[in-house]
């Protein structure tokens, strides 16, 4: 797919962004970042106090289920608006994240009504990888090598997707690391990608996480079915992971039969099984009563980047202080690595 935009994707984002975050049509907030490790792999730990307040798009436990649910990609505000795509013939579109951590960080969304729990149609990863492409290669003004992007889509109940309208979302691998001094981050799906192939299966794994994980390498200019193939064979990988039944997990469209997280860059497409979408931490009592939910970390895609977000201080510092604090929530969000001969013969 080609996005047909009038300038390159990188500016266009960035002025919007710039733009949005100055009338205050977006709420940018400010986090703390730590690095921390499981099984030797690095891990971008955000503490975001703001995250307590933000919206979440999920109904709360007393409100009355009548009515429509506001669908913020119905009619997307044009303060955040950033393209259509194609130009020619729409059938997607880019808008800015209203609630971002990361700089520029925005979301592809079908125009017309599709389930997020779907399985994806071929034209939704045609068009998300044609984003991945157009950034990749642009110059990079910090200086730190060639602009990338991480696109993630999150499935189900289990996933941490928050709007039932789908939606991916991309996160500029150059924003994520630029207030990381350390110099030892790199995204996960880098690490997957970077393992060899085992003897009995095509699948790329990074084992020294207790979460399965599935990763598939992609060719320099992948046609929408083979994106699509990709992402099919990773699919079932991850639902025979999760236990369902191989005969369940045939379907090529409709209703998906797990939660998962997926995630793409230019050369790797990556996913995890979810069979939960938060784990819980050790907090002290006074942080219950100061922070909702204090203890309770949500995760989504972006556990395949290689990072987290926390609402509460107490959480940060156990997560800093304790080694196997990041073991236990990865565990207890995901299913465990299965045999590769479970899903060799997929």
């Amino acid at each position: 797919m080609q996005l047909g935009l009038t300038e390159n994707l990188p500016a266009l984002v960035a002025k919007r962004f710039s733009a949005a975050k100055d009338a205050g049509h977006l709420i940018f907030s400010q986090t703390h970042l730590a690095i921390i490790h499981t099984g030797g792999i690095p891990y971008q730990l955000r503490y975001c106090p703001a995250l307590a307040n933000k919206p979440t798009g999920k109904p709360k436990p007393d409100e009355p289920r009548t009515g429509k649910r506001f669908d913020p990609f119905e009619n997307p505000s044009p303060d955040l608006l950033i393209a259509h795509i194609p130009r020619d013939n729409p059938t997607h579109f880019l808008v800015l994240n209203k609630f971002p951590v990361i700089p520029n960080h925005f979301i592809l969304a079908t125009k017309a009504w599709q389930e997020q729990t779907d399985i994806l149609a071929k034209e939704d990863l045609a068009a998300a990888y044609a984003c991945v492409r157009a950034w990749k290669g642009e110059n990079n003004p910090e200086g730190k090598g060639p602009r990338r992007l991480f696109a993630f889509f999150n499935s189900g109940e289990e996933s941490g997707a928050s709007q039932p309208h789908r939606h991916l979302q991309f996160l500029p691998i150059e924003a994520i690391s630029q207030d990381d001094e350390s110099g030892i981050w790199w995204p996960l799906i880098d690490a997957a990608s970077s393992r060899p192939m085992a003897s009995d299966s095509e699948f790329r794994r990074v084992t020294e996480i207790p979460l399965a994980n599935f990763a598939l390498p992609l060719s320099p200019d992948p046609s929408a079915e083979s994106l699509h193939r990709t992402y099919l064979t990773l699919y079932k990988a991850a639902a025979v992971a999760a236990g369902v039944p191989r005969g369940e997990a045939q379907s090529t469209a409709g209703p998906a039969v797990l939660s998962y997280n997926l995630a793409m860059t230019e050369s790797t497409m990556m996913i995890c099984p979810r069979k939960s979408t938060n784990a819980i931490i050790s907090v002290d009592d006074a942080t219950r009563e100061d922070v909702a939910e204090a203890g309770v970390v949500e995760l989504n895609g972006t556990v395949l980047a290689g990072t987290l977000m926390v609402k509460a201080e107490a959480e940060w510092d156990e997560l800093r202080r304790s080694p196997d604090s990041l073991t236990k929530v990865l565990a207890g969000i995901g299913y465990p690595h299965p045999d590769l001969r479970e899903v060799s013969l997929l």
